[in-house]
């Protein structure tokens, strides 16, 4: 048996994650979340933590490709004010569109 062939098929079958960091600042918020097509539009699962007077973070590692989101500040969905490129959705406002490149 090759194990050396074994090794370099598992390496490969490996998703390469790459780190995302979203950033949000809001003075007044109490809660602000995440929800895309990373997590099936589901703010519970992805929980921006407060870090310090109104600056909101989460840390992902996420599959490069290109994934629309929103942030859900207080109950409130609204764009990333960070976003570099948006895309309207079906419900008349628009989407952040978040890339996650490869490795270079």
């Amino acid at each position: 048996m090759n194990h050396k062939k074994n090794h370099e098929s598992a390496r490969t079958a490996e998703p390469d994650l790459r780190p995302v960091h979203i950033k949000f600042n809001h003075p007044t918020a109490t809660s602000v979340c995440v929800a895309g097509t990373f997590n099936q539009w589901q703010p519970q699962a992805d929980a921006l933590h407060l870090e310090r007077h109104g600056h909101w973070l989460k840390e992902m590692a996420m599959v490069p490709g290109s994934y629309e989101y929103c942030l859900v500040v207080d109950g409130q969905w609204m764009p990333d004010p960070l976003a570099k490129d948006t895309v309207p959705n079906p419900f008349g406002g628009v989407n952040s569109i978040l890339q996650v490149r490869h490795r270079d």
